[in-house]
């Protein structure tokens, strides 16, 4: 069930020496990289993990005392398979200046909590089920993953990894076990099938973040365990190793960095907050920010305009235009996100299509590739890449 923990000197891009000559400097420096090509790149969190997962869990809440409806992400489920199915259909119909369809990138969680386990054992630890194990009891999503796969096959889903179960383990360990209205919500929670909802709980914090610990990231040994065993399941799930990973809530620090490349991963997705170009860390990863906020559901003032003019000033500036578009987005199952989602993405793809001739929809790993070697390998086009002089290193939480 284990596999070889990978060669870090077997992958090129894990090895320094093999980065080319000219971005060496660059690389030590912390200078980023501008190109002369609109370059858009879609990322998406959140695929893969369970939320809320039907009617009678809502109102088993419910009777237990929590208010649920008052923000979007009380309506958090799980995908379905034509919610992948529809996705797919909207980003194959996009092309870029080559040819090539828009391609989202998933960040996927790959284990999910098992709750008949946690409350047979009387709530005394946590239990996992790894997703290519399935879904938990109860939870019924036919057809799903084989969607995952099909997307993934025609070149428009691209599977990235962002954690293992996404709250921070130590956080809900001791509150599961605990008394008190922290310990007996989320014992409610678990008992109808559900996480958490972030928004209600925050000290659930992320994988690799403790919000009540002092030292707040989670020790270089715990982060390295908790990552090789989500590459792990991503290699069971995907059959293939992430090349691609955000952390969740964007709480990434240097042993994440660390723990990641010894993984194979090649780029590392931060938050928005300020559009700093492209550029390596001295782990041979890419570090890619994200310049959009593409959040219909979840955001109250959500403008499409802005998008547009931001993405304009992306081009500008010669870096790309990362879009952030989390998986609630897309759902269907308590609420219908999904139909103005795809009406407002398909508006904004197609605006910039109209705009810019030389438009290109890029993967982030193929904007690895595309620095590092000057063009697209998928079509030969050149891409003049330039270095755009020293740019903010990330703080520790990549927003």
């Amino acid at each position: 069930m284990m596999r070889a923990k990978p060669n870090a000197g077997s992958h090129s891009w894990l090895n320094f020496r093999r980065i080319p000559a000219r971005w060496k400097r660059a690389t030590s420096q912390q200078e980023g990289f501008t190109v002369d090509h609109p370059i858009v790149i879609l990322q998406s969190d959140d695929w893969g993990r369970t939320g809320i997962r039907d009617r009678q869990a809502w109102e088993q809440l419910c009777e237990a005392g929590v208010n649920l409806g008052e923000r979007a992400y009380d309506f958090y489920s799980l995908e379905t398979a034509d919610d992948v199915a529809a996705l797919v259909s909207l980003l194959a119909r996009h092309r870029d200046s080559v040819g090539r369809p828009a391609s989202l990138g998933m960040n996927f969680i790959l284990a999910n909590v098992d709750f008949g386990k946690v409350v047979k054992s009387a709530f005394s630890d946590i239990y996992l089920r790894n997703l290519f194990e399935g879904l938990p009891d109860g939870w019924e999503r036919p057809g799903l993953f084989a969607a995952y796969q099909e997307g993934i096959m025609a070149g428009i889903l691209s599977p990235a990894l962002h954690g293992l179960t996404h709250f921070c383990c130590p956080a809900v360990r001791r509150h599961l076990q605990a008394f008190g209205k922290r310990g007996d919500l989320l014992r409610r929670f678990w008992t109808a099938g559900v996480p958490y909802i972030h928004w209600r709980m925050p000290w659930v914090g992320f994988e690799y973040w403790d919000l009540e610990d002092q030292r707040s990231f989670l020790s270089e040994d715990a982060q390295r365990e908790a990552i090789h065993s989500a590459a792990e399941c991503f290699m069971r799930f995907f059959s293939r190793s992430p090349r691609s990973a955000c952390a969740p809530g964007y709480r990434a620090n240097y042993a994440t960095h660390k723990a990641w490349a010894a993984e194979g991963i090649r780029v590392a997705q931060n938050g928005t907050g300020g559009r700093v170009a492209p550029h390596w860390d001295d782990n041979g990863i890419l570090h890619l920010y994200r310049t959009i906020d593409f959040e219909p559901v979840t955001d109250e003032h959500f403008d499409l305009a802005h998008c547009l003019r931001t993405a304009d000033e992306c081009f500008a500036r010669g870096v790309p235009a990362i879009v952030s578009v989390h998986s609630i987005n897309f759902h269907s199952t308590s609420q219908d996100f999904r139909s103005r989602t795809l009406k407002l993405l398909d508006q904004f793809l197609t605006i910039l299509e109209a705009k810019y001739s030389n438009l290109l929809y890029l993967r982030d790993d193929e904007l690895c590739d595309v620095i590092a070697s000057g063009k697209l390998a998928s079509s030969g086009k050149k891409i003049q890449i330039r270095s755009s002089g020293p740019v903010p290193v990330a703080t520790g939480t990549g927003a």
